[in-house]
């Protein structure tokens, strides 16, 4: 007898033998039981999890001797021969071969006629979104009115692809990705019926080849059963698969950890020598340590459904004194390097250098660590603000009154020991103001131009009063609501707190065409500085040749 795959030999005969699809099989056996299967049923999800597979086992549920039940007997006519894939009343067919409007008239047409000696006839169209326009549409009117006795079972990887109008008219059920724990202990199991002795860690490594696929799982283990004579471990897995053994991310990530550059060379160096892609290595690695900040931030199994359980556990222990913020640290520095390593000519020594780049960040602080130093520290201000000696009768600081007493002629600035000295008020104000337009000229340099020749006077102590001599132009500038509330902004955060600023302009007495000249500057300041002119200059490259002033009519 012919040598069967896996695949085919353990293919599930009953909807309890389906791995990880419970979502589907409970609902269709419970639509079996209570007589509500649809006319119509679309299977959609990831190659290898079981769509054909499921809706061959429904074609036995609904023509079964016994049925329609959600267990068949696997032992009359009918179930027979759908097994064995010759039933007279169920049809498969491959929708990317047979995918014209020729082919989906004949199903049509042969539909109309009874079963040969089921209850239905049933029709399984795989990778149904290949079918091409003009088929869906000829397909989409049997679908509106199907006879009593047929049944559609649709299977695609791309349910996208397929219309809207043939989408509303079935029943979906979507078949997930497996995960990885279940592949492994599906392969376990057939391995003991086929007494293959291969390790659990070897299976691990097929499972994450596998991505979620149970036919390429049993399809890999296949390979490796053939490939192999004896044990089958995880080095001949890495040596057949060219993979990685999961074995060495541990060993990298505890380096980087324990910031052994030695180390990391050697791995590296190991799995160069071994054939490892660079760039897929990084990249694993770059998962491997995602996977170990969920683990940190103990996150639910489902954040980790490609990670098996062991490994989960080996996770927990290597991060178990590692805080969460340096996980965190390294695996936002690796994402800023993987650009380098997958672009560069030389994968091996770009990821060689951000590695070496990684060791040398200083740890970072938790949030928790730097309120504790805080707190640390302002305990220890009371002690910060007296004096550690006796200060010298000659440092010691003398109040104004002091001096005042003693030197009746002496006038001092305003400061907050000495608002009751007498003083001035004008000069403070003006000393205030010329460190008021020097905030302005750095930050609001075409305000500033306005206010080029002005006085400033504290009427009040929250009152400032500002003349200013400048022409019209500056004048209706320096007024516009916008400029005026900057300037406000920026007398409040000088003076800490809210100040009445009244504005007094003074038109110049100079000739005209001193005053034409000024606003001439000021229109090109302007023109230079709007956000248009820049961000023309950015998007062109270009360069300012010259400015062009136009007449007002």
């Amino acid at each position: 007898m012919a040598y069967l795959v896996l695949a085919r030999k353990y293919r599930p005969q009953r909807f309890e033998d389906v791995v990880k699809q419970d979502h589907i099989t409970k609902a269709l056996g419970n639509a079996l039981t209570s007589g509500r299967l649809a006319h119509a049923i679309l299977f959609s999800g990831p190659r290898g999890t079981g769509k054909t597979t499921i809706a061959r086992i429904l074609a036995k549920c609904v023509n079964c001797e016994s049925g329609p039940t959600a267990i068949p007997c696997n032992a009359c006519r009918s179930c027979v021969e759908i097994t064995s894939g010759h039933a007279a009343d169920v049809f498969e067919i491959d929708g990317a071969s047979n995918n014209k409007v020729d082919n989906i008239r004949e199903i049509r047409e042969n539909a109309h006629y009874m079963p040969a000696h089921s209850q239905y006839k049933i029709y399984i169209i795989d990778e149904v979104h290949m079918l091409s326009d003009s088929a869906f549409n000829a397909l989409l009117k049997i679908l509106e009115e199907p006879p009593g006795h047929v049944k559609f079972f649709f299977a695609t990887t791309e349910p996208n692809k397929i219309p809207i109008t043939i989408l509303s008219r079935c029943q979906r059920h979507d078949c997930r990705r497996v995960d990885i724990d279940a592949i492994i202990d599906h392969m376990a199991s057939l391995c003991r019926k086929e007494h293959i002795d291969i390790s659990r860690e070897a299976l691990t490594i097929i499972g994450r080849e596998a991505d979620g696929s149970i036919r390429d799982a049993l399809s890999l283990l296949d390979l490796m059963i053939t490939s192999a004579s004896g044990p089958i471990g995880t080095e001949q897995i890495v040596d057949i698969l060219g993979g990685l053994d999961r074995q060495s991310l541990f060993e990298m990530s505890q380096a980087i950890f324990d910031r052994d550059a030695g180390k990391i060379i050697d791995i590296i160096d190991r799995l160069y020598d071994r054939g490892q892609h660079m760039v897929k290595l990084f990249s694993e690695f770059i998962e491997h340590f995602r996977n170990l900040l969920v683990v940190k931030l103990d996150s639910g199994p489902r954040a980790l459904s490609n990670v098996a359980e062991f490994e989960q556990q080996l996770m927990r222990e290597q991060v178990r004194e590692i805080p969460k913020t340096r996980i965190n640290q390294i695996l936002d520095m690796l994402f800023k390097e993987e650009s380098s390593v997958r672009f560069s000519a030389q994968p091996r020594l770009a990821m060689e250098i951000a590695f070496f780049r990684i060791l040398q960040l200083p740890p970072a602080m938790s949030i928790d660590t730097l309120i504790d130093k805080i707190d640390m520290l302002k305990k220890w201000l009371p002690q910060l603000d007296a004096p550690a000696y006796p200060i010298p009768a000659s440092e010691k600081k003398i109040s104004p009154d002091e001096i005042k007493e003693n030197h009746p002629q002496a006038s001092f600035p305003s400061t907050p020991e000495n608002r009751q000295a007498s003083i001035d008020p004008d000069e403070p104000a003006a000393t205030s103001w010329e460190k008021i337009l020097a905030i302005m000229a750095e930050e609001q340099p075409l305000l500033k131009a306005c206010f080029s020749d002005s006085t400033a006077k504290k009427n009040a102590s929250d009152a400032l009063d500002i003349s200013f001599t400048t022409s019209q132009f500056n004048i209706h500038f320096a007024q516009k609501p916008g400029n005026r509330d900057i300037l406000q902004a920026i007398c409040n955060r000088y003076f800490g707190e809210k100040i009445k600023i009244s504005l007094t302009p003074r038109l110049p007495d100079a000739d005209a065409s001193r005053t034409k000249k000024l606003d001439a500057r000021l229109l090109e300041a302007e023109a230079l500085s709007h956000p248009v002119v820049a961000a023309a200059m950015k998007l062109f490259k270009g360069k300012i040749v010259g400015i062009k002033l136009l007449q007002e009519a």
